[in-house]
């Protein structure tokens, strides 16, 4: 039972990540029998050529939807990843069957709705220890509404690099419901143009070459990213002016298929329905103003998962800043680091309710997260 509940019983330090990242003893190793699941589409880069962006940032957020809304049912929190192609969870024993059953009709359903392969797989911890993998993680508030895990450790990778190298064949789960719970999932605005005063949408992924230095590497690379765009808030590529919910046929199809609905009047009504009632939340009202203002906040812009994952806006000088910098690093063979700048941003949501139980996950226009992915994956080989 302890274990059960070990990430929903760590202490949630309120004090900067960059804090965090210099004391190591608040980092806590994950318990053995725990697993790592990945979901990861299979040929995403050539999703995105499609013009699939929002469907590849759907199916990889159907897939943190799937096991929250299991874990949900038991009152046992989880931290989870959004990698913009696929997730990353961390997975007590007493949920991982549920879960993995839940992935895997995910699936099936998106092979069969659009013929895009989701590989899905699951690593134990105590297989990522027993191959030299470290895996210590905290929790960190990010604003009064939001927090996060972080993670240190190269182990959450390697397991994505076993599940990937193996192309994801899960044995038979004796699988007991064919009901798929993704009841929250959300995908209904239009690309989000980044906020006044800026110019570009950056999604940057950064990758540590030496495991013990991860730390302060990563601190000094928050510190400068601090420095250069101001706190977090300030360089949220989520603004309230440039949301606009999008509600046309095909959004509305896609989101139907992807949550394994039937596309059918009924549910075709009824998601346009709540989104007319969606609306009622953009009035000049107490109401809508909270909503907005937790929406912000609630926006998925930094994830730290063994790399750093990150969403910022801004301009074309202060990116050239950072990259400068970043180009330090890698030159001196602390990191490698992968870049992708588009004039747009990517949001799909969780929505539980509108009193804060949402999340919303934010990537780079034109799937900013895979193809920075793919400049860090060139650059490492």
């Amino acid at each position: 039972m302890e274990d059960t509940f070990f990430y929903t019983n760590l202490t949630n330090y309120k004090e900067p990540v960059t804090k965090l990242l210099s004391k190591p003893e608040l980092f806590k190793q994950i318990p053995n029998n725990w697993s790592i699941v990945i979901t990861d589409i299979k040929g995403s880069t050539v999703s995105v050529q499609k013009g699939l962006s929002e469907l590849v940032n759907l199916i990889a957020t159907g897939s943190i939807v799937a096991a929250l809304n299991i874990a949900k049912k038991q009152s046992i929190d989880i931290p989870f990843f959004f990698g913009g192609d696929g997730a990353t969870l961390l997975i007590p024993t007493v949920l991982l069957h549920d879960i993995m059953e839940a992935l895997i009709l995910h699936q099936e359903n998106i092979k069969k709705e659009f013929d895009i392969y989701l590989r899905v797989g699951h690593v134990p911890i105590s297989q990522v220890y027993q191959n030299n993998q470290e895996l210590k993680i905290t929790k960190a508030s990010i604003n009064r509404l939001l927090t996060i895990p972080v993670v240190l450790g190269n182990g959450l990778h390697f397991a994505e690099n076993l599940i990937k190298s193996k192309d994801a064949v899960v044995d038979n789960l004796n699988k007991q419901t064919d009901v798929l719970d993704l009841d929250g999932m959300e995908c209904r605005w239009n690309k989000i143009p980044p906020p006044e005063n800026s110019n570009e949408v950056v999604s940057l992924l950064i990758s540590a070459t030496n495991e013990p230095d991860q730390a302060p590497i990563f601190k000094s690379i928050l510190e400068k990213t601090d420095e250069l765009y101001g706190p977090l808030k300030n360089r949220n590529p989520i603004s309230v002016p440039k949301l606009k919910l999008n509600f046309n046929y095909k959004k509305i199809k896609t989101e139907l298929k992807a949550s394994n609905k039937k596309f059918g009047v009924r549910n075709f009504l009824k998601v346009w329905l709540t989104g007319l009632i969606g609306n009622f939340y953009y009035l000049p009202n107490k109401t809508g103003r909270k909503y907005l203002k937790e929406l912000t906040q609630l926006s998925d812009i930094l994830v730290i998962d063994g790399r750093i994952n990150m969403v910022i806006s801004g301009t074309s000088k202060q990116r050239k800043l950072l990259t400068t910098f970043l180009d330090g690093l890698e030159k001196n063979k602390h990191i490698v680091y992968g870049i992708h700048v588009s004039n747009r941003s990517i949001m799909s949501c969780y929505v539980q309710n509108r009193n804060a139980k949402h999340i919303h996950f934010v990537d780079g226009g034109s799937s900013g997260y895979t193809r920075a992915a793919k400049v860090l994956k060139r650059k490492l080989s």
